[in-house]
């Protein structure tokens, strides 16, 4: 695992789940791993091409010289006030310029402020239910395999119950979907990784999970950011549905 600041390790431990699966991200997964220091790291990020335009026009957008900022980097995957800092107008040209023509891009929202409820952010939250094609294809009948990408997609947290070896027990709200609306569901137990070395966890952590893998242990304050961005998105994403 890399040993750099703390901005650029967040965006390993929250990045390379996808690119493991060959979602997103360079053709070889253990890049992000193997990097020794923040110049291989950051060329790498860069091929992220979905997080780093978000990375790079929030940092450009809030004062900050580095888009690996740790607050930048922890805006953009678990939310913070530094959202609200970016203007809208800047925040539409440049995701539109960047995502128009790709995926199953709806930019809702992007075309007037979206409303107090569910202003449209440079969060993670927004490229999966707006860029990628899955909440489309759910509304087109997809079913259960779209519904379980958007819910494996998304920073989702729960709490741990339980750690065993290189797995952990974790309680945590999956999404619903009844035919018109996304909701987020009644509790469930999921059995995420936690690779050795990556992150330490134990029964009552408060965890941030992406894809099959455990991310991070989660302030209270983390928790409820991402709690809310996951909320404010929701309500976005029906507008559409």
């Amino acid at each position: 695992m890399i040993r750099v600041h703390s901005g650029a390790a967040m965006f390993v431990r929250y990045a390379y789940p996808p690119n493991e699966l060959g979602y997103c991200g360079p053709p070889d997964p253990g890049a992000l791993l193997r990097a020794s220091d923040e110049v291989q790291l950051r060329e790498i990020a860069e091929q992220f091409d979905g997080a780093w335009c978000y990375l790079e026009t929030l940092a450009a957008g809030t004062g900050h010289a580095d888009p690996l900022d740790e607050r930048v980097v922890e805006a953009y995957w678990l939310g913070s006030p530094l959202l609200e800092r970016l203007d809208g107008n800047e925040f539409s040209r440049a995701v539109t310029r960047r995502f128009r023509n790709e995926y199953g891009a709806r930019m809702a929202g992007l075309a007037g402020p979206g409303g107090a409820d569910a202003p449209a952010r440079a969060h993670h939250g927004f490229h999966v239910f707006e860029v990628y094609p899955w909440a489309r294809l759910l509304e087109r009948g997809a079913g259960a395999h779209a519904l379980s990408i958007l819910d494996q997609c998304r920073i989702r947290w729960g709490v741990v119950t339980e750690v065993a070896e290189d797995r952990a027990a974790v309680r945590s709200r999956g999404l619903h979907w009844d035919g018109r609306r996304l909701t987020l569901g009644v509790e469930r137990t999921e059995h995420p990784r936690l690779p050795a070395g990556h992150v330490r966890v134990r029964p009552g952590d408060h965890v941030a999970m992406h894809w099959d893998w455990i991310c991070d242990r989660l302030t209270q304050r983390q928790v409820a950011q991402l709690r809310g961005r996951t909320a404010q998105q929701l309500v976005l994403a029906n507008r559409k549905v």
